[in-house]
């Protein structure tokens, strides 16, 4: 690929905040026509350094040119009108309204000032036609999943006739033919002179579609680099500071848990468990310090299963045992009673309050349990914080900063955080590494083996089968929202043997 003009050059860039230096003299250059990655740990900038250029954030310091010409944005409207459009990994579109409303918001077809609604739909099914998507386009946006809600909101950003499309981690809730769809489309959009900013945290998915790559770390430029030009192992050294052998040692301790006593009373017991529409009635028992994994395609069920395990739904068949013992458990907060936590996948709308401070959002379930009518003392909060701050590696370790301000990664770690101070005896975890940098999995891995090694009981979801095989005692397989198959993890049970149980039903 032959160097072309850059059409967006960042330069010098410095944002601080309140004890913080988010960017420090940072430099970003992206050419029309190429897939260009922004790579680093979670806090090391990626999230400020794109908000900085959308005007989210006013740059302290630095300069800002789009085409030559100097620019700054007021916020994303303006940027966007500008060419330059962001697709965030937290989906930010109305899940009430309908997909095509979704794509068009704000620029709807219209004549005499009336929306020309049949045009819209045609327009909308085009598109969404173009990811190879095959969606009732006057069906709401919420109806679908996560995954599909992702796409609609790069097909919306696209449709713009975007110079510059800014991709913040788009792949994180698609599976693995979702990714290649959108790679092509890419492709498209490249060739067509499009300059793409891919954040991403899969490695693997950089070396495929990345044409270049510049890396962040704490706030600082490390480097730019042709990606043919980089192997992984520097890559990754380059990241986070560390080789690769040094995180092996670190997530070492992760990869063969003890087997969970076979005689023991389950902490949690489901019997024919299920709910009409959502989960066929399944059996599953998770034992004191077991890790059970749920492994399956996006739409198998897992989430459903987690959800009903916390009350979030109510079952319509079977029942359920805590400690031997029926319960129903008709709200989170009957859950929270017999010391269930969840953490969901999605943190933005159902885990997180943006506007509140790290301190409030991680004391949030504790005083949930309480009562509203018994605060917890101050004095016993900051205790709190202060410790799952720092043994999360929350940063920045401000507690009061507003969470909104943390980059994905870090805001994860706080809706953990917030669980694990209720001391729960059944920890439900839903994609919990989704959006999370290499170094800062190998922790959270080390810490879910830590908790079962404690005596926790810990329900594991997540898309990557050699993560649910790392961390699990049991694998229970879903497909089509159905429970197919329970594994035993050991020397016979690989990805290969999940994939298979998937495609057979298990059959196999």
């Amino acid at each position: 690929m032959g160097e072309a003009t850059p059409v967006l050059t960042m330069t010098g860039i410095g944002k601080r905040f309140p004890g913080v230096v988010a960017l420090a003299d940072v430099d970003f250059r992206l050419l029309p026509g190429e897939v260009h990655a922004l790579l680093g740990e979670n806090g090391a900038g990626k999230s400020t350094l794109i908000k900085v250029l959308t005007g989210v954030y006013d740059i302290d310091q630095g300069e800002i040119r789009l085409d030559g010409a100097p620019v700054r944005f007021s916020g994303p409207p303006q940027a966007q009108q500008a060419g330059i459009s962001t697709v965030y990994q937290e989906v930010n579109l109305c899940p009430n309204l309908s997909v095509a409303e979704n794509i068009h918001i704000g620029r709807e077809p219209r004549r005499l000032g009336a929306i020309r609604w049949g045009a819209l739909r045609r327009r909308s099914a085009e598109l969404v036609g173009r990811f190879g998507l095959d969606l009732d386009v006057t069906a709401p946006l919420g109806a679908y999943s996560l995954a599909v809600q992702q796409m609609v909101a790069i097909a919306r950003a696209v449709d713009v006739s975007a110079k510059v499309l800014i991709l913040d981690e788009p792949t994180s809730s698609l599976d693995a033919d979702e990714v290649d769809r959108l790679f092509r489309v890419m492709r498209q959009l490249k060739d067509e002179g499009v300059a793409i900013l891919f954040v991403s945290h899969f490695l693997d998915q950089v070396y495929e579609i990345a044409d270049r790559m510049t890396v962040l770390r704490n706030g600082r430029l490390i480097g730019e680099y042709r990606t043919a030009e980089i192997p992984p192992f520097d890559l990754v050294g380059k990241m986070i500071g560390k080789d690769l052998a040094t995180l092996d040692r670190l997530a070492e301790h992760t990869r063969q848990p003890a087997p969970a006593a076979e005689n023991a009373e389950p902490v949690v017991a489901a019997r024919e468990l299920g709910r009409s529409g959502a989960i066929a009635p399944f059996n599953l028992a998770i034992h004191r310090g077991e890790v059970v994994g749920l492994a399956g395609l996006l739409g198998s069920g897992r989430t459903e299963v987690a959800r009903l395990l916390f009350g979030a739904d109510r079952a319509d068949h079977g029942t359920l045992r805590v400690d031997g013992e029926p319960v129903h458990l008709r709200s989170p907060r009957a859950a929270l009673a017999h010391r269930i936590a969840f953490c969901s996948e999605n943190r933005r709308s159902e885990g997180l309050v943006e506007e509140l401070s790290v301190r409030e959002n991680i004391v949030l379930a504790m005083q949930a349990a309480r009562g509203w009518s018994r605060p917890i003392p101050r004095r016993r909060q900051d205790e709190l914080v202060e410790r799952y701050v720092r043994a999360l590696d929350i940063r920045p370790a401000d507690p009061e900063i507003r969470v909104g301000n943390l980059s994905g990664g870090n805001q994860q770690k706080v809706l953990l955080a917030r669980w694990l101070i209720t001391e729960p005896r059944l920890l439900i975890l839903d994609e919990p590494t989704r959006g999370i940098d290499i170094g800062a999995k190998a922790e959270i891995q080390r810490l879910v083996v830590e908790l079962s090694d404690g005596g926790m009981a810990v329900l594991f979801i997540s898309a990557e089968l050699e993560e649910v095989l790392r961390l699990s005692h049991r694998i229970a397989v879903l497909r089509d929202r159905r429970l197919v198959e329970e594994l035993v993890n050991g020397d016979d049970v690989d990805a290969d043997r999940i994939m298979q149980s998937i495609a057979s039903g298990g059959a196999a």
